[in-house]
């Protein structure tokens, strides 16, 4: 086992004081980067970087960077919500490298949406009905996959059905 222990620090957003959410830092007392391009190939990282080594995913509706001493996880519900999905990191961490023998590593990450492709198949009425200043702001969202078509009201179904399909070659589930 490579990931044994780590200690939880969970804290609000210093620059949007307002929000209801939490973000957490696991602070792992194991080195992990060697572990990095096995994780990396096993949960499809969106953008891996080698230094320092870091690899980011989007997984259980969350954006998870695992560094070699640190997991990052952003816009969590509750500090329980934290506990559950760096516990399911660590285990992760600790399959890809039992079964590195049989893993191809990769050090690359996945191919990303553009924000101006999302942007073209948006309305791009400003309207904030999606709770964000502009269209421009939802379509980064989108890309980060944090937000989808469904929270555009104002997309129709063709648009919907299109976007939809531009980000489903990224593996992004929208």
């Amino acid at each position: 086992m490579l990931l044994t222990n780590y200690r939880m620090e969970i804290f609000k957003s210093k620059c949007q004081s307002s929000a209801m959410g939490v973000h957490c830092f696991a602070h792992l007392d194991q080195d992990v980067s060697c572990a990095l391009p096995y994780l990396n190939t096993v949960l499809g990282g969106f953008e891996y970087l080698s230094d320092p080594p870091a690899v980011t995913f989007r997984a259980q509706g969350k954006l998870i960077t695992v560094h070699a001493t640190k997991i990052a996880v952003n816009a969590l519900k509750d500090e329980q919500e934290a506990e559950k999905i760096v516990s399911w990191m660590k285990n992760e961490i600790n399959l890809a490298w039992e079964q590195r023998a049989e893993i191809e590593p990769s050090y690359k990450g996945m191919p990303r949406p553009g924000i101006i492709e999302i942007l073209k198949r948006l309305p791009k009425t400003n309207c904030q009905k999606c709770k964000e200043p502009t269209c421009m702001v939802f379509a980064t969202k989108i890309a980060e996959g944090s937000k989808g078509p469904e929270d555009c009201p104002e997309l129709d179904q063709t648009s919907a059905t299109n976007l939809a399909d531009y980000m489903s070659q990224f593996n992004l589930d929208v």
